[in-house]
């Protein structure tokens, strides 16, 4: 027979108290057991779900429409001052505007750009053909019909050998002189700076591992072990270290930067396996690169490190390692809304009107940065807009967060720790306003996650410390190219053909938008001079 423990006594069901006051007692001990048990009944399927849906589910946060509809009272009461007016309706359409013709949809294929290779192919009628069928004259070229064909040459190795013819007196029978050696990316290596360039991008902006360019090679007749190609990137992440460290510095002088990080696997021979992190720090538009950093851990250590001397704001998630850099007050923290929006949304299984209620909130705040967006309002201009809409609706949110929190939510339940988050965070969350050029949250530094993501399923791990550092330089070039709409292949082969030799008080000139300005620079000189 089952047993109930009582004030440390085993009861069995056959030997109830008899008193009022003990089965009094009694009850209340048995529903505050049946409502722990409750809890961690949601708290576990909460957990599964989560777990499932991250495994086997889709990863992106929608929502049915027709939910918010739930709380289209609450929405309109609390922004019946921030959203915009509908026109009344008519009976009669609108009708279009005679003076400007109506938009096409495109249809056909996109031209190919002028800048690849032409190469012609004269496909031409026979010398039987061309004597006319009426007179016998011979029909005279009246114009062509060309037709362009998109073809691949595959790419291929070639070997370039470096003459250096040497001279000497015949009278003297000495006194030899000969040119001076080339710079070279490795001394006396036997990569030249294209096939380096070619390396680097594969693996740190195409993600295909060493191991598989291994095989491609050896396609090509030529045998270069990983172990030799992975010797390469480092030499190539020490000779671009000057321009990492030159593109961290302009970062710092940013008014505001991002900051996010991501798990990287380490082999390292002699500490053996663990799990480092690489860290990205984002400037704003007017220091646009994408720094990377490795640590061997996930501390604090980094991140101040990275941001000394630093003054402005940092927008990145509520990780307590970037909290010893707000005690000085010269670095603002700036919360990001979609962290928060996660938490709710992972809450709507167990608390279904609460976290859709706080999600329609959050949307409208969405909705706000959409318009400034859409109508390309400047900073100025879009601080405006957030104080008349946004900051009402913040207002609203905050009293209702207060009011949940303090008469109706379990503070460990998953709504309750998400008006937790929101609570706690509260100051960083809404301090977006203070600046229009501030973002509501940090979905650049998450973006700017997705290359090492994508690039550790196929590469797997970093094998030593030395390598997760190597990674972060090279993925730096090529992710900041890639934003800036630079060729990273280009850009790498011409710098690492002159890096070695470039004078360190100009490596700035180095950057990737400098050099994409200087080359661009340099067209315009050349055409003037053909003209």
């Amino acid at each position: 027979m089952g047993a109930i423990r009582n004030d440390g006594m085993t009861t069995t069901l056959g030997e109830l108290p008899s008193d009022l006051e003990t089965c009094h007692q009694l009850i209340r001990e048995l529903l505050e057991s049946l409502a722990q048990q409750t809890h961690l009944s949601e708290k576990l399927q909460h957990q599964l779900e989560v777990l499932l849906r991250q495994r086997y589910g889709r990863k992106t946060e929608k929502l049915d429409p027709a939910q918010l509809l739930l709380f289209a009272r609450e929405i309109l009461a609390a922004g019946e001052t921030t959203l915009p007016e509908s026109p009344p309706p008519t009976d009669t359409p609108p009708t279009p505007d005679s003076s400007s013709p109506p938009k096409k949809k495109g249809h056909g294929r996109k031209p190919l750009p002028a800048s690849l290779p032409r190469k012609q192919e004269i496909h031409d009628v026979s010398p039987e053909q061309l004597p006319c069928p009426d007179c016998g004259t011979l029909r005279t070229r009246i114009g062509e019909e060309i037709r362009e064909q998109l073809e691949y040459v595959p790419a291929s190795l070639i070997v370039i050998q470096h003459v250096r013819p040497k001279y000497a007196c015949k009278a003297c029978e000495g006194n030899i002189v000969i040119a001076e050696r080339l710079a070279e990316p490795i001394e006396k290596g036997l990569p030249g700076p294209g096939l380096l360039a070619q390396v680097a991008v594969s693996k740190y902006a195409d993600h295909l591992p060493l191991y598989r360019q291994e095989g491609i090679f050896r396609r090509h007749g030529v045998e270069l072990p990983r172990q030799t190609t992975c010797d390469w990137m480092a030499a190539c992440a020490d000779l671009l270290k000057p321009i990492w460290k030159a593109m961290h510095r302009l970062v710092l002088q940013s008014r505001v930067v991002q900051s996010d990080d991501t798990t990287v696997t380490v082999l390292d021979p002699v500490l053996g396996r663990f799990v480092g992190r690489l860290w990205v720090y984002l400037g704003d538009r007017a220091h646009r690169y994408v720094v990377y950093h490795f640590t061997e851990d996930r501390s604090g250590d980094g991140p101040q490190d990275m941001l000394r001397g630093y003054q402005g704001y940092l927008q990145a998630d509520a990780y307590s390692g970037y909290d010893a850099l707000y005690t000085s007050g010269k670095i603002l923290e700036v919360g990001c809304w979609m962290h928060a929006r996660r938490k709710f949304y992972e809450a709507r299984t167990t608390d279904p009107p609460r976290a859709h209620q706080a999600l329609a909130w959050i949307r409208m705040l969405y909705e706000i940065e959409d318009e400034a967006t859409e109508k390309k309002l400047d900073d100025a201009q879009r601080h405006t807009l957030r104080q008349e809409k946004s900051r009402p609706i913040l207002t609203k949110l905050k009293e209702w967060l207060d009011q949940e929190e303090q008469l109706k939510v379990l503070p460990k339940s998953p709504i309750g720790e998400a008006i937790g988050y929101a609570l706690n965070h509260w100051g960083a969350l809404e301090r977006y306003l203070e600046a229009g050029f501030l973002e509501i949250d940090n979905g650049a530094s998450e973006r700017a996650m997705k290359p090492v993501a994508i690039g550790r399923k196929n590469w797997l791990f970093a094998g030593s410390t030395e390598g997760g550092k190597t990674a972060a330089i090279l993925m730096s070039l090529c992710t900041t190219c890639k934003n800036l709409k630079i060729d990273p292949l280009a850009y790498l082969t011409d710098v690492l053909g002159r890096v070695s030799t470039h004078p360190a008080r100009r490596i700035e000139e180095l950057l990737p938008d400098r050099w994409q300005a200087l080359r661009e620079a340099a067209a315009m000189v050349e055409a003037d001079q053909a003209d």
